[in-house]
């Protein structure tokens, strides 16, 4: 039997939903089955910050619980200001998203306002009044806050100025246009010591990272001399005392071996001075190159020695969290 029409051509049939999914009905799309992106991906909050170089995506610092129907109502009732500004164009002029993500973002409950959950995009804030979080990140309303990431190289002396001459952050600054009026750092290298540093003029966060209280971890790679004998990395784990005090390492591990040289990852969370250095030679080893590879949650990753990067939105939010800001 011919299967084809008159004019020789076969019958038009509709193709097979081969995934058998229920069509929409009266030609609607059928709705978003997932909410907005998460922190870095495409369409998310702080998207542009995952394309900002290596493993700049940190994702969320802690997701907020979604408050009841009556919870939400005197949230709204708390932190609303009808003479302030609405919460989505905020949280758009802070680089979080576009101001429709922004929107999303709150109803979905992932925004907080001094603490407390709001969902309702009609809210109106002083953003000079209050504390703003998305997705646990602290967005930074102070325009004159700033935060930067220096990898310093070895020969430089951790100070703003040196009254002998010796190159200091100050040089990389004025190489990189900085402005170093009223910077600082948090903490300190010695001269010896290569890799990050970070340098503020919020002096609230900076006492907060420097304080034994909060115990921020510091990771660093140490090559000393090889072969390394077995016992080496539980003894600094087990801890020693110093003529300071007690010191140990969080954790330890082999990174490379080659003839007569040794690389290992240790991280620690005390800053006392040339830590990492006494404690390798109280055991036998004596450091030949120390890097600080990361900083809490900051991570030195690609960047070139010598050079200075702005933080970004998300590695701002993560390191206030940190010290509970």
């Amino acid at each position: 039997m011919n299967d084809r029409n008159p004019q020789g051509r076969k019958p038009a049939g509709r193709k097979p939903n081969r995934q058998n999914k229920p069509q929409p009905k009266g030609g609607q799309k059928p709705a978003r089955q997932h909410g907005t992106p998460r922190p870095g991906q495409k369409g998310g909050p702080f998207r542009s910050d995952a394309q900002e170089g290596y493993d700049r995506n940190l994702g969320a610092a802690r997701t907020p619980q979604r408050p009841n129907r009556a919870k939400r109502e005197q949230n709204f009732s708390t932190v609303h200001d009808p003479e302030g500004v609405r919460l989505q164009k905020i949280m758009a002029s802070a680089g979080v998203a576009s101001r429709r993500v922004c929107e999303d973002l709150i109803a979905e409950g992932r925004v907080e306002v001094d603490g407390k959950v709001v969902t309702e995009t009609g809210v109106r804030v002083d953003p000079e009044q209050v504390v703003i979080h998305v997705d646990g990140i602290r967005l930074q309303l102070d325009t004159t806050l700033r935060y930067y990431a220096f990898n310093k190289p070895r020969g430089v002396v951790s100070t703003m100025d040196d009254p002998e001459g010796r190159t200091c952050i100050s040089d990389y600054l004025r190489k990189g246009k900085v402005n170093a009026a009223r910077l600082f750092h948090v903490g300190r290298l010695d001269s010896e010591t290569e890799g990050l540093l970070l340098l503020t003029n919020d002096g609230e966060l900076a006492n907060r990272l420097t304080h034994p209280s909060f115990e921020i971890p510091k990771t660093y790679l140490v090559q000393v001399p090889g072969p390394m004998a077995k016992g080496v990395g539980a003894q600094l784990k087990e801890g020693m005392q110093l003529e300071d005090g007690f010191a140990q390492v969080d954790s330890f591990k082999l990174v490379d071996s080659t003839p007569g040289h040794v690389l290992v990852e240790v991280v620690l969370h005390s800053g006392r001075n040339r830590i990492v250095r006494r404690m390798f030679k109280e055991v036998g080893y004596p450091v030949e190159r120390l890097v600080r590879v990361k900083f809490g949650p900051i991570s030195l990753g690609d960047q070139k020695q010598g050079t200075i990067r702005q933080l970004s939105h998300q590695e701002m939010g993560h390191i206030m969290a940190a010290v509970s800001l």
